[in-house]
């Protein structure tokens, strides 16, 4: 199969992630970035982070057309969100590449524990 198609095959899942799930687009482009691409672990983490705004955009104004956001409730976490993105972004060249594995590890387990149980 073709890189592009692999790699538009690839993103596509990652938009479908993103949009029915409210996020995730990352955990599935990351691994697929590191695999597919041979890209550096924190190239994957950066250009995830890249790929995922417009796709988040668009699952975003879907949500908005139809009705299913709360803006009230989602202002201070976007606000923190906002600050906490500048703040790891900073951070991120600071942080070892074997740290952002674990750290990443950890948030997928916590997740998924989440999602399971509760």
């Amino acid at each position: 199969m073709k890189k592009s198609v692999r790699y538009g095959l690839s993103g596509a899942l990652a938009g479908l992630t993103n949009g029915a799930f409210g996020a995730g687009g990352g955990m599935v482009l990351i691994p697929l970035f590191r695999r597919f691409c041979k890209m550096e672990e924190k190239t994957a983490f950066a250009t995830s982070v890249s790929v995922i705004l417009p796709m988040s955009a668009v699952s975003a104004l879907i949500y908005l057309l139809r009705s299913d956001v709360d803006f009230l409730t989602a202002l201070p976490f976007l606000i923190g969100g906002t600050l906490g993105g500048f703040v790891g972004g900073k951070l991120f060249k600071n942080i070892p590449t074997l740290w952002l594995k674990r750290i990443f590890a950890l948030f997928l387990l916590y997740g998924g524990v989440r999602s399971l149980f509760f």
